[in-house]
């Protein structure tokens, strides 16, 4: 899998935000997914491309009514960046190769080249400021900083 070997991990993967990130993608039952729709559950279209540091809590609510939370908006970008990614070098998203519990049939991620465009935006302001997102706080520097050059290669790729 592309992304396993290049981004997937310890910064960009490695969060709660982006399990609760392929939870969403895993509760939609569907193979083909919008980034659009995933931006809209979760209100980071609200934030109009600010996700530095949102004022507002962030959550998407299944159709039960249960409630998952993001802590960090810009983690929940990462992810949703490098599945695009691999849905763009792969075709589709194997799921049973990024760890989950509960492995599901492929899905694969599109993009309107306005939610690209968005993606790559945030990842390429990320590594220009890492220390101005809320996850500086969480994160030692040294991190965000290795976090910041992973961001600023997947979104180059990204926009290729």
């Amino acid at each position: 899998m592309y992304i396993t070997e290049r981004y997937w991990g310890e910064y960009i993967g490695g969060s709660d935000d982006s399990l609760t990130l392929l939870d969403h993608l895993a509760a939609k039952g569907r193979e083909e997914i919008t980034v659009g729709e995933v931006l809209a559950a979760f209100g980071l279209d609200r934030l109009e491309g600010n996700f530095r540091q949102p004022e507002e809590p962030l959550f998407c609510t299944d159709e039960e009514g249960n409630e998952a939370a993001i802590c960090c908006a810009i983690d929940l970008i990462t992810g949703l960046a490098a599945l695009l990614l691999e849905c763009d070098k792969s075709g589709s998203l194997d799921t049973g190769e990024l760890e989950m519990d509960t492995p599901l049939p492929a899905i694969r991620l599109t993009a309107s080249p306005a939610d690209r465009g968005l993606l790559v935006a945030a990842l390429r302001d990320f590594a220009a400021c890492p220390m101005d997102y809320d996850l500086s706080e969480m994160v030692p520097e040294e991190d965000m900083k290795a976090m910041a050059a992973q961001c600023g290669a997947l979104a180059e790729e990204l926009a290729e």
